[in-house]
C-alpha cells in the first residue's frame, strides 16, 4: 500500500544521513511528502541517497554537514528554515570508563550532546525568527535511559539528550516547537550484523523480551507520529522502541 504522504508542503533536515538510521529516516520522510535535506560529513553518500529519494518520486538535496563546527551548522541554516529536523548524527566509543582518555570522552560528548543543541539551537533560532511551528526529534537511545558496560561516554550523552529535550521542550512550547527523544534499542544496521550474528550478539538477543532484534521499519512509525501534526499535542515526550529491553527483568 502506497505510503500516505501527511508531510506534503513540510520540509525536513536529517542530520547523520550517510548510513543507517539516518538513511532510513530521510526515505521515509521523503515518502512522506517532504522536501528533505540530508547532512553528514560524507557528501558523496549523501549523494547516493538523494539519487535514490528522487528515483523514488521525492524531492531530497544534500549538505555538507559537520554538527561538532558551529560554522557548518550555521551555514546548513542560513538559507533554509525547517518544519522538521531530526537530530541523529552521533558517535559511540566503546571501552572501560577507566582506560576511556579525555579526548575520546570529550568527542562523544561533543558529537552525541553538545552537536544536538547546536542543531536544535540553529533550527529553533530560524523558526522562531519567522514565527513559525517545528518539529525537533532528537535520537537518544535506551542507553540514555539505562546502562550497559564499556559505554560510559556514549550513555551520559544520550542520558542528557533526554534530558535536554525536555529542557528545550519547555521553553520553545510557546513559540510552537514540539522538541522530543526518540530512544531506539538494538536496531539491526550493516555495522552491526556481523556482532549481532555471534555468539555474544545472539545472548544479547536472547535478553530482549520480543527475542529479536528491532528492525529500520520498527522506527518508521514513531518517527512519522513525532514528525507530523498527529503528535501536535506531544513535546518533552521520550519514545522507546526496543522490543521490550528497558522492561526486562533484572
Amino acid at each position: 500500500m502506497p505510503q500516505v504522504k501527511k508531510l506534503l508542503g513540510k520540509t525536513a533536515l536529517v542530520t547523520g544521513a550517510s548510513s543507517g538510521l539516518g538513511w532510513h529516516f530521510a526515505k521515509e520522510l521523503a515518502a512522506a511528502g517532504a522536501d528533505v535535506t540530508v547532512g553528514a560529513r560524507r557528501v558523496d553518500k549523501l549523494e547516493a541517497l538523494c539519487e535514490e529519494i528522487r528515483a523514488a518520486g521525492g524531492v531530497a538535496n544534500a549538505v555538507a554537514l559537520d554538527i561538532t563546527d558551529d560554522a557548518s551548522v550555521d551555514a546548513a541554516f542560513n538559507d533554509a528554515t525547517f518544519d522538521i529536523v531530526v537530530n541523529n548524527a552521533g558517535v559511540t566509543h566503546n571501552g572501560a570508563a577507566i582506560d576511556t582518555d579525555i579526548s575520546d570522552w570529550q568527542w562523544v560528548l561533543d558529537t552525541d550532546l553538545t552537536g544536538v543543541f547546536r542543531v536544535a539551537q540553529a533550527a529553533a533560532k530560524k523558526l522562531v525568527s519567522e514565527q513559525r511551528g517545528g518539529s525537533i526529534i532528537n535520537v537518544a537511545s535506551i542507553l540514555g535511559l539505562r546502562v550497559a558496560g564499556q559505554l560510559s561516554a556514549y550513555a551520559t550523552a544520550k542520558a542528557a539528550v533526554v534530558q535536554l529535550s525536555k529542557s528545550l521542550a519547555l521553553e520553545w512550547a510557546r513559540y510552537g516547537i514540539r522538541v522530543n527523544a526518540l530512544c531506539p534499542g538494538y536496531i539491526e544496521t550493516d555495522l552491526n550484523r556481523d556482532f549481532f550474528a555471534s555468539d555474544a550478539g545472539k545472548a544479547l538477543i536472547k535478553r530482549i523480551p520480543q527475542r529479536r532484534l528491532g528492525h529500520l521499519d520498527d522506527l518508521t512509525g514513531p518517527l512519522l507520529l513525532l514528525a507530523g501534526d498527529e503528535s501536535k499535542f506531544m513535546t518533552g515526550s521520550e519514545i522507546v522502541v526496543d522490543g521490550g529491553h528497558l522492561v526486562s527483568s533484572l
